[in-house]
């Protein structure tokens, strides 16, 4: 039983925390510290992730089919102003996904490593704090995506490989960074971390293939799945509320009280 309550937990800690920008891998990094708890290794990790991935399909479905279509009304000659519109963003995702591509495949080994230490994470959620509180003071521009504006997203996302870096929220502050209007950077910003989730996954999907889990773990890996897409769809929505009202500063709030109070921790203070 403790278990699964210890599965659920991590759960609904994945789901809420891939989205909003608090960074899931220093928050899981920090929870599995204090429970003690790995989850099933590797599949617990790749099912967690699998789960958050399914509910962007959900709630972004509408402009995924959109960018699923238009390449095909491209080739037929037939493209209207919005297929055109998705089309760019097909290009823009891509060019958004290499560096995280390239950070994955060359510094994978380096970066499991900083995974190990969970003062790196309270470290690193101080960053994501900081660079949240002070997104009311960049100024606005409303520019639509355009190419620099998805490669500097693209960075972001690779910086955010990081434990404690949150990748929704250096995402979203590259983005307004450099004048994007902020609704649109924020949908972006989730759109284009498909390819470098399910990249992720498939990955660690070969070495689960080699060693799969045992069946008595099975219980913990569908709750812990069940619970990331549900949370994952109530954070989106949530943090899409919060860009509305401009006040994605409150989560950097969060993430540097978390970080001091660790870092107090840690070191005794």
């Amino acid at each position: 039983m403790e278990g699964i309550l210890k599965a659920i937990l991590l759960g609904i800690v994945q789901g809420l925390t891939e989205f909003l920008p608090i960074s899931s891998s220093g928050h899981l990094v920090i929870f599995s510290y204090f429970l003690n708890f790995k989850g099933s290794g590797l599949a617990f990790d790749v099912f967690l992730h699998l789960g958050t991935l399914f509910s962007i399909f959900l709630l972004f479905r509408k402009e995924l089919k959109q960018m699923i279509v238009s390449p095909f009304y491209y080739l037929t000659g037939n493209l209207s102003d919005e297929h055109r519109y998705y089309l760019r963003w097909d290009f823009y995702v891509i060019l958004a996904t290499i560096p995280a591509g390239i950070a994955g495949v060359f510094f994978k080994d380096q970066i499991e490593v900083l995974f190990g230490s969970v003062i790196v994470a309270f470290l690193f959620l101080f960053l994501t704090g900081m660079m949240m509180v002070s997104i009311p003071f960049l100024k606005k521009q409303n520019k639509e995506i355009n190419p620099v504006l998805a490669i500097t997203m693209g960075f972001a996302q690779a910086f955010a490989i990081l434990p404690g870096v949150s990748r929704s929220g250096s995402t979203i502050f590259s983005g307004i960074l450099l004048g994007g209007e902020q609704e649109k950077v924020a949908r972006f910003s989730f759109i284009m971390s498909i390819p470098a989730v399910a990249g992720a996954v498939l990955l660690k999907a070969r070495d689960l293939m080699i060693a799969p889990p045992p069946s008595s773990e099975l219980i913990n890996i569908a709750l812990g799945t069940l619970f990331s897409f549900v949370f994952g769809c109530l954070a989106i929505l949530w943090l899409l509320n919060f860009v509305k009202k401009g006040k994605l500063q409150w989560f950097g709030y969060y993430s540097i009280i978390l970080s001091i109070t660790g870092i107090v921790w840690y070191f005794g203070f």
